[in-house]
């Protein structure tokens, strides 16, 4: 089992001498953190006892490094609260426990250090300061050591304590991809770019390939490394070292991702829910500018408070938007840590609901406040998360692919999150594009009431444009949603799809006697006039005038033609009965297999058409187009 304990506590409290009394290792690796004797940066040491590999990530306590702590904080299971016995609770004792608090870290054990500078009295003060300070928290039934990292009073009891504790932590099954939040990236000679971190979720394996957010970068893992020991393969709760082909260290910042392709958002706007701390010294109000701490990545932002106040006063909770001024990878459920912009101090906490989300107006609060508290439940699982972020798409649908972005569950969790959602109603899946039924059946009855609208206005069309169609009603959805609801729809028989039309089966063109009249004019000029066809206005001014119809209106009767395929438009302006086209290339053909010669010229053409040049040259490139012929130099070659 592999247990991640985080440090956590006031400057000098003896953190990293502690961790030094557990492990042996010196966590102060950085020659300016001998020199000043402060830690600065995170420090790693291990603690192996029985079953249980303990990773310590010890984080600087000095005011001005909490960006750093709350790095090392990221993905840490159990926390090590330290308080030295002669000080009692400091500053950053408090804003350090803050911090494990809205990262809702759910276990820890707590030490006090340096008892052998306190007495008897002393230290029974410093066991009231801290337990006022964990009292209604996840520590309040947390076991207290007192402990010497000098005289090593208490360390194997602390030992043993942490064990136990660490052993307690209950590992939910794991349903997310695999994520690990850089907190270092450096050299090796030989090997190049290594980065480090703890791993969140998931499993790396050696030789895999992996994605870099937010560059999104494909890289490749070359190797892996534990706790010093080169493995196969890194699980959930294990410090990870991994050494990147094709990139340099120094592209690597701490804050990027590691992750599976597509299995992660990257985004500069995020929704979440919000508590600010009791403590902080005003409400949280819209176009305030914060630092936001996500993973291990630190990025500033301006918040728009999603409710008609517009503020989350200190000690309360609601809903806000992060318009974040640089990308980062996030997921829905992340927790994260909002600091003041300046001066610098911990005001609030969170958990990001939705990773992508979209401007809001104010007019939209309401509605969106509404979502925002479905997706709430969903992170505590009390809803099914996927059907919540279809629904919040609309009418455009999701795809299955942004789905997982915005979760980052695993390809088997997800689809089983689906099936569910699908399976009772809830979900239509149309080609890895996802709606809602209600509004899939909304959409259906929308499509028909359409189709026969314009049935009703236009006797004559054959019926309406797929294009027209897709512009009037699914003008904000997905391709995909438009053809699932125009293929149900002719499944059930509501409606038939001929080419480039929608239609109702029962409609009949229905023509008046002056159109019939249009209709059967037509029929005898194209027919009569073989391939020496007129032009197309010319045909449609002589029988609209003999009919006292418009031009317009004989255009419409002209289309039944081409629709019905009668008619080939081989030019804009002249077209062709579809016979007539059909006895040629078969002479054509006949003539290229009885000659033996399949090539002709223009002159040989006009003779075997036995038209002009002006007909000639249009009906040959046509053919061109059609694959009848090839043009080879001046010739053509029958195909």
């Amino acid at each position: 089992m592999d247990i991640i304990v985080g440090t956590a506590g006031h400057i000098d409290h003896g953190k990293t001498a502690l961790v030094k009394a557990l492990t042996g290792v010196d966590a102060d690796r950085l020659p300016e953190e001998k020199q000043r004797g402060i830690t600065i940066d995170l420090g790693f040491a291990e603690m192996l006892s029985d079953d249980v590999r303990v990773g310590f990530v010890d984080v600087p306590g000095h005011e001005r490094f909490v960006k750093n702590m709350l790095a090392g904080a990221s993905g840490i299971d159990l926390v090590l609260l330290v308080v030295a016995a002669d000080e009692g609770v400091m500053p950053q004792t408090r804003e350090h426990f803050d911090i494990c608090r809205l990262l809702r870290i759910k276990s820890g054990v707590i030490a006090l250090t340096k008892a052998d500078l306190a007495d008897e009295e002393t230290l029974d003060l410093a066991k009231l300061d801290v337990s006022e300070l964990v009292q209604g928290s996840f520590l309040e039934r947390s076991p207290v050591f007192s402990v010497s990292s000098k005289t090593r009073a208490g360390i194997e009891e602390l030992r043993s304590g942490l064990i136990k504790a660490a052993k307690e932590i209950d590992r939910h099954a794991e349903i997310h991809e695999p994520r690990l939040a850089i907190d270092r990236s450096f050299s090796v000679k030989g090997f190049g770019a290594v980065v480090t971190g703890t791993l969140a979720s998931g499993k790396i394996v050696e030789g895999e390939e992996l994605e870099l957010l937010p560059p999104r970068r494909a890289l490749r893992v070359r190797g892996i490394q534990t706790h010093g020991d080169s493995v196969g393969a890194s699980g959930t709760g294990q410090r990870t070292a991994v050494n990147l082909g094709g990139i340099g260290h120094d592209e690597i910042e701490r804050g990027m991702v590691l992750t599976k392709a597509g299995s992660l958002a990257v985004t500069q706007i995020l929704d979440a829910e919000v508590e600010v701390l009791a403590a902080a010294p005003r409400a949280l109000r819209t176009r305030q500018r914060v630092r936001v701490h996500l993973g291990t990545s630190e990025v500033l932002a301006r918040v728009s408070i999603l409710n008609h106040d517009q503020a989350i006063e200190p000690g309360s909770w609601g809903f806000a938007q992060f318009r974040l001024e640089s990308p980062v990878a996030a997921a829905h459920g992340d927790r994260f840590i909002v600091r003041s912009y300046s001066p610098q101090r911990t005001i609030a906490g969170g958990r990001v609901l939705d990773p992508v989300a979209h401007k809001h107006r104010r007019v939209d609060f309401e509605n969106t406040a509404s979502v925002l508290a479905e997706l709430r439940k969903a992170s505590d699982g009390n809803g099914n998360v996927a059907e919540i972020f279809v629904r919040t798409s609309g009418e455009k649908g999701l795809r299955i692919g942004d789905l997982r972005q915005r979760t980052a569950l695993r390809h088997e969790v997800l689809k089983d999150l689906i099936a569910t959602a699908v399976g009772g109603g809830l979900l239509i899946d149309a080609s890895g594009v996802l709606i809602t039924k209600d509004i899939f059946e909304r959409l259906k009855k929308a499509t028909l009431d359409a189709v026969e609208k314009y049935h009703r206005a236009d006797k004559l069309a054959r019926g309406l444009a797929k294009e027209i169609l897709r512009e009037a009603i699914f003008k904000h959805a997905e391709a995909e949603v438009f053809r699932a609801v125009t293929d149900s729809l002719e499944r059930l028989g509501k409606v038939t799809i001929d080419q480039d039309v929608v239609k109702i089966p029962s409609h009949e063109t229905e023509l008046t006697p002056a159109e019939k009249a249009v209709y059967d004019g037509l029929n005898e000029i194209y027919a009569n006039a073989g391939l020496e066809a007129p032009k197309l206005e010319d045909a449609l001014s002589r029988v609209a005038v003999a009919n006292g119809l418009d031009q317009r209106s004989a255009r419409k009767i002209f289309q039944l033609f081409v629709d019905g395929g009668e008619l080939v438009a081989v030019t804009a302006e002249y077209y062709f009965s579809r016979t007539a086209l059909e006895r040629l290339i078969g002479s054509l053909r006949d003539l290229a297999k009885s000659s033996g010669d399949a090539t002709i010229d223009v002159a040989k053409f006009k003779e075997i058409a036995g038209v002009s040049r002006k007909y000639a040259i249009p009906l040959l490139e046509y053919f061109d187009r059609a694959r009848v012929t090839r043009r080879v130099g001046d010739k053509r070659q029958i195909l």
